[in-house]
């Protein structure tokens, strides 16, 4: 009699697509602490960190073994490009609204998160319902110090242990999510504003029961 080959269900992999070394500290640091998350979390990050790199990046991903690419975006990156950008060019705001549309539309295993400014911000919704919009991060970074006092953007205070960046914040986890949510949407017509999307991945089909 023939026994059946017993089927091994693998666990979901993302790739998350980030443009700064903050994001990669935060991601290593919720994957130290949170253990029994059976779902693999691989930050990746372009040579070049312009709008365009991230982009072709994050659909390189997508034609890879990955259950879900995504790819945050700092907006204040993208606003600072369109400052720079010679004139009688296209914006790259513009540029990027239409990524994020082709993601959508082309690309069912992506998800755009568009952190704006930066992801600071996600950090500074742990402890205020904020609607503020803040033009850079450094001006985040002021708020958020009124929380975490000693806070520094660098590796160290990251990536501390038994008290890095994601113990702090762990507490307030939820309190986050739902400021996140309040803020609603990225809006194409009206792009600079306060936005925070980070409850697109914690509410993922694979994290959304260990985060509920």
């Amino acid at each position: 009699m023939r026994i059946p080959k017993k089927i091994i269900k693998s666990n979901p992999s993302y790739a998350v697509v980030v443009d700064g070394e903050t994001e990669i500290w935060y991601l290593q640091m919720l994957k130290r602490n949170e253990r029994d998350i059976r779902v693999s979390i691989k930050p990746e990050i372009p040579n070049k960190k312009r709008i365009n790199e991230q982009f072709n990046l994050v659909c390189e991903l997508s034609e890879k073994e990955f259950t879900k690419v995504f790819w945050v975006v700092d907006f204040d990156v993208v606003i600072k490009e369109a400052n720079e950008s010679p004139k009688g060019k296209i914006s790259p705001i513009k540029t990027f609204i239409k990524y994020r549309k082709d993601l959508i539309d082309k690309f069912p295993n992506v998800v755009v998160i568009v952190n704006n400014p930066c992801l600071e911000f996600w950090l500074l919704l742990h402890f205020e319902g904020n609607a503020k919009y803040y033009s850079n991060c450094l001006s985040v970074q002021k708020q958020l110090k009124i929380h975490l006092e000693n806070y520094e953007k660098t590796e160290r205070y990251y990536t501390k242990e038994n008290d890095d960046i994601y113990l702090k914040l762990r507490p307030y986890l939820k309190t986050a999510i739902e400021n996140s949510i309040a803020l609603g949407r990225f809006n194409e017509d009206d792009p600079e504003k306060a936005k925070c999307e980070m409850e697109l991945f914690f509410h993922s089909e694979a994290l959304k029961e260990h985060f509920k």
